[in-house]
């Protein structure tokens, strides 16, 4: 089997190209080491929308640049959990020899499917060890919890009133992970900090976070950690006509800074084209089941604005190598949380 040799891309203009890349077939013809990689036919599932400069675009970013190293492509968008056996169906029919679904809610059908498939490759996400892994799956486990231990560094450090604000949308075992991420750097740095959490039910309900973000910061709150998909528009509208300097917000998964405002701290982003790079050369090479756990260095940074402190960024950058050479170690804790 060729291998296929990946290289490294700016996520921003990746995200910027990914628009570009339709919904069936590969584009041009790759040409010099990019000419490589033409056996593989990847297919990815997306639960959203891939235009929503989110989880799914940075998504399909990664898939776009397996596209620019010689894989033909296609992808399906906004499929509901009812309807992806039926889609990871279609995609084995239709021949594809690599299958990645975007998003944990997943697992649990690729794996049903794969179980059927066994001369199909599968990528799948996963919140922690999935047990009993068939031997043609792959898992990318995003490691939620380490990313908010640093946003928990990063909250304590900009908090005046000693009460930090998280805004999530679902209460699954993810969420109750980065909360209790949160409280363990808050413990750990011998912050007094009091942390707040509320789920809106809705990861995309920007009224609903404007809402609950308004009564944290009602109640004392000075930072808002946001966990949130499109809703996070929400609680940046929650500090519209407040001063410079009356409070923090964060984001997750993108940049989203240019929506805002002064009061943006920064966001806690995510790159998969790194670890699907990665997933698809293990594949190629002829390991076909493993685990990609995300983390500092596989696609995680806490991006701060220059608006922040520089001892509050400096305080985020040692949390981070403290986690990437194991002198702290973030429990993964899903206990419910209240």
């Amino acid at each position: 089997m060729t291998r296929l040799r990946f290289h490294s891309f700016a996520l921003a203009a990746l995200l910027a190209g990914s628009m570009g890349l339709a919904a069936c077939g590969s584009g041009g013809e790759p040409t010099g080491d990019e000419a490589t990689g033409g056996d593989l036919k990847i297919a990815a599932i997306f639960s959203g929308p891939t235009n929503d400069a989110d989880y799914n675009a940075i998504g399909l970013a990664a898939l776009n640049a397996a596209k620019e190293n010689g894989a033909e492509v296609s992808f399906s968008e906004k499929v509901a959990v009812p309807d992806i056996e039926a889609r990871l169906n279609e995609a084995v029919g239709d021949g594809n020899t690599v299958i990645w679904t975007h998003g944990s809610q997943f697992a649990d059908a690729t794996v049903k499917v794969a179980k059927d498939n066994p001369d199909v490759n599968f990528i799948a996400e996963y919140d922690g060890e999935y047990k009993d892994l068939p031997a043609n799956v792959w898992t990318i486990d995003r490691q939620f919890h380490l990313g908010f231990y640093g946003m928990g560094v990063f909250a304590a450090n900009l908090s005046k009133t000693g009460t930090v604000g998280y805004v999530g949308g679902l209460s699954l075992p993810f969420s109750f992970a980065e909360v209790h991420a949160m409280e363990q750097a808050f413990e750990e740095s011998g912050s007094s900090v009091t942390l707040k959490p509320v789920w809106t039910g809705d990861f995309n309900d920007a009224a609903k976070a404007q809402q609950f973000t308004t009564q944290l910061l009602d109640s004392g709150a000075d930072v808002i950690v946001g966990s949130l998909n499109q809703g996070a528009t929400g609680t940046f509208q929650a500090f519209e006509g407040k001063p410079a300097g009356a409070g923090w917000v964060t984001a997750k998964y993108t940049d989203k800074s240019a929506a805002a405002g002064e009061h943006y701290a920064g966001s806690l982003e995510y790159d998969f084209t790194k670890p699907l790079a990665d997933v698809l050369d293990k594949i190629q090479a002829g390991t076909t089941t493993g685990r990609y756990p995300l983390g500092f260095e596989t696609g995680v940074t806490i991006n701060v604005s220059d608006n922040v402190p520089p001892e509050v960024k400096t305080a985020v950058d040692e949390a981070m190598a403290k986690v990437k050479d194991g002198t702290i170690t973030v429990k993964l804790d899903t206990s419910k949380v209240g």
